[in-house]
C-alpha cells in the first residue's frame, strides 16, 4: 500500500483513522480530490492528493489555533 500511486477509500480511511463513510463524504464534497474509475465507478485517491489534503488540514488547524488561543479558565488554575 505504501508504494501505490492510487488508494482506495478504505486505504484513505485507514491513513486518516476515520470511517469509510467519512472518507466518502470528503470526496463527494470535493474537499478531497479523487477520481472515479472502472465500469463500477470505484473511487481512487492519488497519494499526492491525500498528502496535499493533509497539508491543508495542518494549515487550517494552525490558522484556527492562532485565531482562537487557548485560555485557561479561572477554575482550571486552582
Amino acid at each position: 500500500m505504501t508504494d501505490a500511486r492510487f488508494l482506495t477509500l478504505s486505504d484513505v480511511a485507514e491513513v486518516l483513522n476515520i470511517s469509510a463513510s467519512q472518507t466518502y463524504a470528503l470526496v463527494r464534497s470535493g474537499e478531497l480530490t479523487a477520481i472515479k474509475i472502472g465500469g463500477r465507478g470505484q473511487w481512487r485517491v492519488e497519494r499526492e492528493q491525500l498528502e496535499a489534503y493533509i497539508a491543508r488540514m495542518y494549515d487550517q488547524t494552525r490558522q484556527f489555533v492562532a485565531e482562537h488561543p487557548f485560555i485557561e479558565s479561572a477554575a482550571d488554575q486552582t
